[in-house]
């Protein structure tokens, strides 16, 4: 289970969701920039999220240094579904007498992309953290949505900070100067003009990890902090902020959606972590939308 901050009420720390692409907006400026109070436009992110449902409950205890699993609750439908044919048959009354030795408690959840129409069908079965300062709060939150959807209305609301977690674009193989910036070598220095000049001393006698080198660039696993949520939206909502001829590589977005301000990891149809900030330094306040492009970005 992945880092997640640490909320004093009970609500969903974390869920999925997928890329889509990206568009442009208009916002009145709440900065204190000289713009202030003006229209400015703003590059945006828009991420859909799939169907999620919560198929179970794991209690957390302390064993030695290390939390680890100790019981899970499953509704026993759903877990047959993700691929759990025979869960074990512990009731949630059973689990809650032990709650006093837990350390933790999180909800067991899945996404089934099927409905967004992007060719990704399989279902992604992830652990979603809950907020709440009492063991108590916690499970009473998950008890109400044990076996239910998990909609992006009850994580994430307008104005709101978040973090994107997701693996960035693969570019492949790579010499020095596109991986680390390096300079080309002088046209009579040596036969090669796109390498390193030096890979070091004499001693150590070995070249160190440090020297730049050609080799595989992006496909990394990487953390977007603090992005602010400039509109979230329903199902009901997509044909309004679906651009012509749909976006490049993904199409038209059918689901829950939120666009973001500025640019996230990986390309589009990409599966990322979206969390609630664990970094948050500014105060919420919902952005007021003046425009929101649905001109085509394919150049048509």
């Amino acid at each position: 289970m992945r880092t997640c901050a640490k909320l004093a009420e009970p609500a969903f720390s974390s869920v999925l969701a997928f890329k889509v692409g990206m568009t442009h907006v208009g916002v009145t400026d709440a900065s204190e920039a000289p713009s202030h109070g003006q229209e400015v436009m703003r590059a945006v992110t828009a991420v859909v999220f799939p169907k999620m449902f919560v198929y179970g409950i794991r209690f957390y205890k302390r064993d030695y240094l290390y939390e680890q699993p100790s019981v899970n609750v499953y509704d026993k439908a759903l877990a047959q579904k993700v691929g759990i044919k025979n869960p074990k048959n512990v009731s949630l009354e059973e689990a809650k007498k032990d709650l006093a030795s837990c350390t933790d408690v999180t909800g067991l959840a899945f996404a089934d992309p099927s409905d967004l129409k992007m060719g990704i069908k399989h279902l992604v079965r992830f652990e979603v953290p809950v907020g709440g300062d009492t063991l108590e709060k916690k499970l009473a939150f998950l008890e109400k949505f044990m076996g239910k959807e998990i909609k992006a209305a009850d994580v994430f609301t307008a104005g709101e900070f978040i973090d994107v977690l997701g693996i960035s674009k693969g570019k492949g193989w790579c010499g020095v100067i596109k991986r680390f910036g390096v300079a080309r070598q002088y046209h009579k220095s040596t036969g090669r003009i796109r390498h390193v000049g030096c890979l070091g001393a004499w001693h150590p006698p070995k070249v160190l990890f440090s020297v730049p080198m050609a080799g595989h660039k992006g496909y990394n696993y990487r953390t977007e902090l603090n992005k602010q949520i400039v509109k979230i939206g329903t199902l009901q909502d997509a044909s309004s902020v679906n651009v012509a001829g749909g976006y490049l590589h993904f199409g038209n977005i059918t689901g829950d959606f939120v666009f973001l301000d500025g640019s996230i990891p990986g390309p589009a149809k990409r599966l990322l972590r979206v969390r609630k900030a664990v970094r948050a330094t500014r105060k919420p306040i919902a952005p007021k939308l003046t425009y929101l492009s649905t001109a085509s970005v394919q150049g048509a």
